[in-house]
């Protein structure tokens, strides 16, 4: 019973701790979305919703008042979802490094195997990743899990399409 216990509780950990950033790292990849990101990580927050089909990737104002922040979002998001159609994933690349889980199989789809989708938001925008490829699937999941580590607090994992109230910017 003790056994079990032990394994019960690695796992719990190990789970737990999937999307724990190393500090240093976290620190790393704010200074480098910088380069990439208009709007501030501080302000905002990254909602990754993984789906059958793929995810959804939110971004939101902290407070949705913050138009500017609202407009940076928007307009990043379209910028970038133009990107991810050509197959062009350059920013991720400068963020997290090209060794990030999921990115390789991502920058080698045939175009269209992805469909990446832009809508407005409360707050901000989101992209949705659509694809029928069960491979493509997982590496979508695996960019998504690598986000959530790297982003640490200004990040957080979604539960069901369009997210909780937690994924909600503030008035």
């Amino acid at each position: 019973m003790t056994k079990r216990i032990a394994v019960l509780l690695t796992m719990l950990a190990l789970q737990l701790g999937a999307h724990a950033a190393d500090p240093q790292r976290e620190a790393e990849v704010a200074q480098r979305g910088a380069d990439v990101m208009p709007f501030s990580l501080e302000v905002t927050r990254h909602v990754f919703t993984k789906t059958a089909d793929g995810g959804v990737q939110r971004v939101v104002a902290k407070r949705a008042s913050d138009t500017q922040q609202v407009q940076l979002v928007r307009q990043h998001l379209h910028e970038i979802r133009a990107q991810f159609l050509r197959g062009d994933f350059s920013g991720p690349s400068h963020i997290h490094g090209n060794e990030m889980p999921g990115l390789a199989e991502l920058k080698a789809a045939k175009p269209g195997a992805v469909a990446v989708a832009y809508r407005d938001v409360k707050g901000g925008a989101e992209l949705s990743f659509r694809t029928g490829d069960p491979k493509l699937v997982s590496a979508i999941h695996r960019w998504f899990d690598a986000q959530l580590s790297d982003h640490g607090a200004d990040a957080m994992s979604g539960h069901g399409h369009h997210g909780h109230d937690k994924t909600r910017p503030q008035n």
